[in-house]
């Protein structure tokens, strides 16, 4: 990878990880707490709403510092995709595209989806833990070698962990209200 794409990696997994962190911390202790976010959970369907409060906001915690540090990069960025998959089907997909709709659009979160995607196939790039601990394994992409932290595969275990996950979620926890 060039300078310049370690360079976006970086700043899409800081971007992602601040995203994540402040998601998180204001599920357990912002406004209503995790009770408040139990209860917003029932509101649009999830249920129960306390199991599911707490999955989303452990995953919103975990999946942060992994991705400050580059850390298992696609299936960091796969916890992004599952909790911002279930809060575009469950929540802003009804209410249009911008975020400034009521109800709140899900220009954000679809723009989240499309971060956490790109960056699974991204990978972590050179300044991660990732790449410290395959020992600069990129450079046998070259010779036709490739790892699951990057390119397709990174992609793949990215869409299908966290878009599998929001799937089965919503498969099997959603009742929205008709």
């Amino acid at each position: 990878m060039t300078h310049g794409l370690d360079l976006g990696a970086l700043l899409l997994r800081v971007a992602l990880g601040i995203t994540m962190l402040a998601h998180g911390y204001n599920h357990a202790f912002g406004g209503g707490k995790l009770p408040g976010t139990a209860r917003w959970f029932e509101s649009i369907g999830i249920r129960p709403g306390r199991v599911h409060a707490l999955l989303a906001t452990v995953t919103e915690l975990g999946v942060a510092p992994l991705l400050f540090l580059g850390f298992l990069t696609p299936l960091a960025a796969a916890g992004v995709l599952g909790v911002m998959v279930v809060a575009l089907v469950a929540n802003h997909l009804k209410n249009g595209y911008f975020i400034f709709r009521p109800g709140e659009g899900y220009e954000y979160v679809l723009f989240l989806v499309f971060a956490a995607l790109a960056l699974g196939a991204l990978g972590g790039g050179q300044w991660s833990v990732d790449d410290a601990f395959t020992g600069g394994f990129r450079g046998l992409h070259d010779h036709g070698v490739e790892t699951w932290l990057y390119g397709w595969h990174g992609f793949l275990v990215t869409a299908i962990a966290g878009g599998g996950g929001a799937a089965l979620l919503l498969a099997t926890c959603w009742r929205p209200k008709r």
